[in-house]
């Protein structure tokens, strides 16, 4: 059965370091896709490490301080763009494959694996396992989760001030009735992702 709360369990099965994958911005209509990779020092983990969505916005920047200071990190987007050509799966494994890439080139060396939430994983130059659920069970995948949430809501708020009118910073893009009656309203702008519907059906 799944921990309660996330743990040291899956981390401790390996002899070196071990990065958690997760991703942001699967299900909006709007933004990319961004993914995070995070190496946590066992001997410094900021407390309080969950799944994202179950964290306040203001838990969740307080995180995001602590897990940069204290851990290894690496981001990894994938634009709208890619969204399209790709699907939102492709998209997400280029996502978590740069996040891992960058967090190689940050620290210099190849964790010894990469434990991946969901049930599947892109090709990477380590060995990863795949856990459904791994956000709720896994620290490392905990803490990624944070770094990938903070990271596009911050590029959503972002957006927000490019293509005033559809209110990113609230909604991050997701399919509320106010974002689907903007895109009525002013049409589709360039982050929204022509392959998902009802801007499919607009631009189709």
């Amino acid at each position: 059965m799944p921990n309660k709360t996330p743990d040291w369990t899956f981390e401790s099965r390996f002899a070196g370091p071990v990065c958690g994958v997760d991703e942001a911005g699967r299900g909006p209509l709007a933004g990319p896709v961004v993914a995070a990779a995070v190496i946590l020092n066992p001997e410094n983990l900021p407390q309080g490490l969950n799944d994202s969505k179950i964290l306040s916005h203001e838990v969740r920047e307080l995180l995001m301080n602590d897990i940069l200071v204290t851990s290894q990190t690496g981001i990894g987007i994938a634009e709208p763009e890619e969204i399209d050509r790709a699907n939102i799966l492709g998209a997400t494994m280029i996502a978590m494959q740069r996040a891992v890439d960058n967090l190689i080139q940050s620290m210099g060396e190849i964790p010894t694996a990469a434990l991946i939430d969901g049930n599947k994983a892109p090709p990477l130059p380590c060995p990863a396992q795949t856990l459904i659920k791994g956000d709720s069970r896994c620290l490392s995948i905990a803490a990624a989760s944070i770094v990938a949430k903070v990271t596009r809501d911050r590029l959503m708020s972002e957006a927000d001030q490019r293509y005033p009118g559809y209110d990113f910073a609230t909604h991050k893009g997701y399919g509320t009735q106010a974002h689907r009656s903007a895109i009525m309203e002013l049409g589709p702008c360039p982050i929204h992702r022509r392959s998902f519907n009802p801007i499919k059906m607009m631009v189709g």
